[in-house]
C-alpha cells in the first residue's frame, strides 16, 4: 500500500541527502524515482536538487500553480513512476498536499516529502502544515544546535550575520542566511 511520507527537520539536517540517497535506492533497484523542487529553490540550479555534502540530481520542478498529480501522471503514462520524491516540501500547496495524497491513494505511487516544519518566525509553512495534518507517516531528521541540543527551529541572518526577526516568510539562501538553533537558543536569538 502506497502512502505519503513527510520527513522533515530544520536547516542543514541533511533532508536532500537522505532524498537523493532514496533516489539512488530506487534507481540501483532499477525503479524510476520522479525527484520535483519548487521552480524559485536553483540553490542547486534551476530543476536541480543538491545537498551540500556535493551529492545531486536533476529534478521536474513545480510552481504553485501547478496540478502535481497531473504532472505525475503524463510522466507515469510513458515512464512508469515508481515514487515520487519531492525536496522542500514546505513551498507545496495545500492542494498540492493532497493531489499528492492522491496519487499515493489513487495510483498507489509512494510519495515521500522533505521539507522545513517552521519558518524563520517559528510559524508552519503552508505544505508542512498540511503534510503535518494528512502524511500518513511522520519523521523527524535531527540535526543540533551550536549548544549541542537537538536543533528544531530556524533563525535568519542579515548580511552582517545578526539574526533577523521579521520579513517574508520564503527568502531562499543556505548557510550565509539560515541556521538551526534549539528552541532556547532561538527564543533567546543566541548565536554561538
Amino acid at each position: 500500500m502506497a502512502k505519503l511520507y513527510f520527513n522533515y527537520s530544520s536547516m542543514n539536517a541533511g533532508k536532500s541527502t537522505v532524498l537523493l540517497q532514496a533516489a539512488y535506492n530506487y534507481e540501483e533497484r532499477g525503479m524510476n524515482a520522479l525527484l520535483l523542487i519548487a521552480a524559485f529553490d536553483d540553490r542547486g540550479g534551476k530543476g536541480r536538487i543538491a545537498s551540500r555534502i556535493g551529492l545531486a540530481a536533476d529534478a521536474d520542478i513545480f510552481t504553485a500553480e501547478d496540478n502535481v498529480y497531473r504532472h505525475v501522471e503524463k510522466v507515469h503514462e510513458k515512464t512508469p513512476v515508481d515514487a515520487v520524491l519531492v525536496d522542500e516540501a514546505q513551498f507545496l500547496t495545500e492542494e498540492q498536499v493532497w493531489q499528492l495524497a492522491n496519487l499515493a491513494d489513487q495510483l498507489g505511487i509512494p510519495v515521500m516529502c522533505f521539507g522545513l516544519r517552521t519558518d524563520f518566525q517559528g510559524k508552519l509553512f503552508p505544505g508542512s502544515a498540511a503534510l503535518l495534518a494528512i502524511a500518513d507517516n511522520l519523521k523527524e531528521i535531527k540535526t543540533i544546535c551550536w549548544c549541542g541540543r537537538k536543533a528544531t527551529m530556524v533563525a535568519r541572518l542579515d548580511g552582517n550575520g545578526r539574526i533577523v526577526e521579521e520579513g517574508e516568510q520564503v527568502v531562499i539562501g543556505g548557510n550565509e542566511t539560515y541556521v538551526s538553533l534549539c528552541r532556547k537558543h532561538w527564543s533567546r536569538r543566541e548565536l554561538a
